[in-house]
């Protein structure tokens, strides 16, 4: 049982909203659509449910063609981020609704109440109103009004988007065990890479309405195919500065090398260098990590952590250091990167080096 959309694409008053997208989901697996705002994620999930028609291409629902089905009649439910529930009814009325709108039976909506409640921990919210609901217990309601009907597609529209710090880690733990508990084919759509790495399960990279790469997370994480999917992929976006092979070195200018001995095993040339923003620090970590001196722009302190925000010649980076940090605009700093957490990107972006660390894990 899959969902499976073949060069599908969108465009509306001639703007390209996604570009030709083919793409297969099995039953019972948890897919993540990872982008910037804007990138193409609501527009592909849209596409999906079948509240707009693609302009070009198929969409196959258990090898079935329902490119033109109106949404009512496919099994789908969608949940957006600005979670929607009856304010007037009862929690259990909420969940019920769209079971009594189907003319399921009495006893039947009963039963599939309930074990919905169960599954979403709001046993005991049953009798109460929306408005005396947390924010997260509403958002659990509004999902369990979903999920009732025993739909075979869960589409999330950054459903966590609007809810507090805590509110977001609860429901993150909570999803994955919804997730597998309901069989169901998920979609989530995020702008976080934190969040598609505790869902697990693939992810889908959206940038400009193009999904770049598409596989099982933890994959899609340490092997980014080009440059685009890799800054897609960090928070803060991958840091990237211009070098050169030369035989065994590898030279960043201001005499700052690394051995290409046992790594990098690419032809000489000019490449573009890829690290994340954890993996530079303020103590030379290793022995032969690289001194990278930079001028700071700002800091942002964000307690156990801060980011630094600084130039190094025409490049500007992102450094993610442990402690509070208090540096002045303008100060002249080093920086150290351990030389196996660097890519390499060839003229076109694409990846020509992985990085040692994470061919490693």
């Amino acid at each position: 049982m899959t969902l499976e959309l073949q060069a599908v694409s969108r465009l509306v008053e001639g703007r390209v909203h996604i570009q030709p997208t083919s793409l297969t989901l099995q039953n019972g697996t948890m897919n993540v659509l990872l982008g910037p705002t804007l990138s193409g994620k609501t527009s592909l999930m849209r596409l999906m449910a079948g509240l707009d028609q693609p302009t070009t291409g198929r969409i196959l629902w258990h090898g079935k063609d329902v490119t033109g089905q109106r949404v009512q009649d496919r099994g789908v439910a969608m949940v957006y981020q600005q979670f929607i529930n009856y304010p007037g009814l009862t929690v259990y009325e909420n969940i019920a609704s769209p079971l009594r709108i189907l003319g399921r039976p009495k006893a039947e909506i009963d039963r599939k109440v309930r074990e919905t409640a169960e599954m979403l921990r709001l046993t005991p919210m049953l009798v109460r109103k929306p408005l005396e609901l947390s924010g997260g217990q509403q958002q659990r309601c509004a999902l369990a009004r979903a999920l009732v009907k025993g739909a075979g597609l869960v589409l999330l529209d950054e459903p966590l988007a609007n809810l507090d710090y805590k509110l977001r880690e609860e429901l993150r733990v909570e999803i994955p065990r919804i997730f597998e508990a309901s069989g169901a084919i998920f979609v989530y759509a995020t702008t976080e890479p934190e969040e598609a790495l505790l869902l697990g399960g693939n992810t889908a990279t959206m940038w400009e309405g193009r999904v770049t790469q598409f596989g099982p997370t933890p994959r899609v994480y340490r092997d980014p195919v080009d440059a685009t999917t890799a800054r897609v992929f960090s928070d803060p976006p991958m840091n990237f500065t211009r070098c050169a092979k030369q035989g065994q070195i590898l030279r960043f200018g201001e005499g700052v090398s690394a051995s290409t001995q046992g790594s990098f095993a690419v032809a000489d040339g000019e490449y573009m260098a890829g690290f994340r923003a954890n993996h530079l620090s303020l103590h030379r970590g290793s022995a032969d990590a690289l001194e990278f001196h930079c001028s700071v722009i700002a800091t942002e302190i964000t307690g156990a952590q801060s980011f630094l925000h600084v130039s190094h010649g025409t490049d500007r980076w992102v450094g993610l250091v442990e402690g509070v940090q208090v540096l002045e605009p303008d100060q002249e700093i080093s920086l150290w990167l351990d030389p196996r957490h660097i890519y390499l990107f060839d003229g076109e972006g694409r990846l020509a080096a992985p990085a040692a660390y994470a061919q490693a894990a």
